[in-house]
């Protein structure tokens, strides 16, 4: 009976993850200017057969560890070279996730708070958003999620392999949220003896062979131009420094995470609160989650660079913890829990309906999508409120997973294709083969060069607005694509000589014709 449960709940949760996940994967174009870039460093490396120094554009590419250029390499050998293969992995792995969830909550906790766990953690919004991403995000969660759960569940060995499969994914950043979170909840909870009952010999030397392999080869090929650029630029300097305008903000990942854990925001403050109240067994399991959702938003915050998708390694702590609460209300009957939760949830719907006011004008060709986006919102808010007003958690549960599926098929159905076009250079490059005579050079702004390579097959010449005005005026035919706000700087005098080809939101393909 037990096992027959145990698939059934794994097949819910892979049919919830299919129609989160998988559903319309390969529907959007690649946006601008991340996804292009891993997949396009991936199929370089098929091109080139090298898959250990990542390239883009032929140049060396410092900026990341191999291991999601390897699985989207991969995807691209099953699935042929297109947007679902570089998103494949992602969805993969955020599926993986979800599933990790449920076995390792109801060894934490129970059968249902596991299952409600992987069910929060799948129609999460921010982890929706990321599994449908061709970026490192999703891998780094899967593997760090993996390391601190094995160690909690004392599998030393898988702790140490995934840890390294981290810092494979995407550096340093790996073992150190290993070793500080491990650490700290050793140290409150006066455990610090466990340390020489987790292998760190044998399992040290473990992580060494899985980890230092790319990282030994890669000093051997390119010596301290690895070291400096990857260590020192990429980890360092843009932990100190703002790479963005948004990174001086203390508060970015308050108003990141209530959003991004919609619709499950509404029990995540209730679920912190209650972990005071546990005890025994029980209090070290809330307390090493706790420790593990603390360190990360911590550290991120204090990071000068910042980016919606960093906290992402939160999410599955925060949806055991949530699913922990939530099976535990359900169980003692505290449906009060359920009226505060509604409200909440009204407060955060109202907060996206007015999201949705805000860029209106950007959909006046299409009011009725914005309508039937608010209007699925709207729903799921009145029926969040009469299943908590009939103190029904299973309907509420129902309600967010199931509201979910909707608003987010709709969403990838619907209105993003709407808005993809101002989010990728597909478009504008579809055009610009159609027209390319194999010999002009062909100029790129910075931002949609990687979306360029790997439509075009071409790198392109990288510009930036201070040398845009010499390279049109100069002899011979060439190409350009730019942001429209350049092109309306240029003198008149200088768009007189020019054949726009393409002009799409804002971007904009011209041709300089031979003079």
């Amino acid at each position: 009976m037990n096992d027959r449960k145990f698939w059934f709940n794994i097949l819910i949760i892979l049919c919830v993850s299919y129609l989160m996940t998988f559903t319309y994967l390969g529907h959007l174009p690649l946006l601008d200017p991340d996804e292009p870039v891993y997949a396009e460093t991936a199929l370089e490396m098929l091109q080139n057969h090298d898959f250990i120094s990542p390239r883009i554009y032929g140049d060396f590419w410092y900026d990341k560890p191999p291991m999601y250029y390897w699985l989207v390499a991969g995807a691209f050998k099953l699935f042929g070279v297109g947007e679902f293969g570089a998103r494949f992995p992602s969805a993969m792995l955020a599926a993986a996730g979800s599933i990790l969830m449920y076995v390792s909550g109801r060894k934490l906790f129970n059968e249902r708070a596991g299952l409600i766990a992987a069910l929060i953690l799948a129609s999460s919004l921010e982890y929706f958003y990321l599994s449908k991403a061709a970026v490192t995000d999703i891998t780094l969660a899967f593997f760090l999620t993996g390391a601190l759960l094995a160690f909690f569940h004392k599998k030393n060995y898988l702790f140490y392999t995934c840890a390294a499969l981290a810092v494979v994914t995407k550096g340093p950043i790996g073992i150190f949220f290993c070793g500080v979170i491990v650490g700290l909840y050793l140290l409150l909870t006066g455990s610090l003896g466990q340390l020489k009952h987790i292998k760190l010999l044998s399992g040290g030397l473990l992580f060494t062979a899985f980890a230092a392999p790319w990282y030994l080869m890669m000093y051997h090929i390119h010596g301290m131009d690895f070291i400096n650029t990857f260590l020192g630029f990429h980890n360092v300097t843009r932990f100190l420094q703002p790479e963005h305008p948004e990174g001086t903000l203390w508060y970015y990942y308050i108003p990141v995470l209530v959003i991004g854990f919609f619709p499950w925001t509404t029990f995540m403050l209730q679920a912190f609160l209650s972990v005071r109240k546990a005890a025994g067994n029980e209090r070290n399991q809330l307390l090493f989650l706790g420790i593990w959702i603390s360190v990360v938003f911590l550290f991120f915050t204090l990071s000068q660079t910042k980016l919606v998708s960093y906290i992402l390694p939160l999410y599955p702590p925060l949806a055991l913890l949530v699913g922990w609460y939530f099976d535990k209300a359900w169980t003692e009957k505290r449906s009060s829990i359920l009226k505060w939760s509604a409200a909440i949830f009204a407060l955060v719907v109202l907060v996206l309906e007015i999201g949705l006011y805000v860029v209106r004008n950007e959909f006046a060709a299409h009011p009725l999508l914005l309508v039937v986006m608010a209007a699925i919102l709207f729903l799921m808010a009145v029926l969040a409120g009469w299943q908590s007003y009939r103190k029904s958690f299973s309907g509420v549960l129902a309600v967010h997973v199931v509201g979910m599926i909707l608003f987010t098929t709709f969403l990838m159905g619907q209105l993003l294709p709407v808005m993809a076009p101002s989010f990728s250079s597909k478009g504008p490059v579809q055009t610009f083969k159609q027209c390319y005579d194999g010999q002009a050079p062909v100029y790129v702004a910075k931002f949609y060069r990687p979306g360029f390579a790997f439509y075009s097959g071409l790198a392109g010449i990288e510009f930036d607005q201070q040398t845009l005005a010499q390279a049109v005026t100069e002899d011979g035919k060439a190409y350009f694509l730019i942001q429209r706000k350049y092109y309306d700087k240029l003198p008149e005098a200088l768009k007189a000589k020019v054949r726009v080809l393409a002009a799409v939101e804002d971007k904009i393909m011209f041709v300089r014709e031979v003079y």
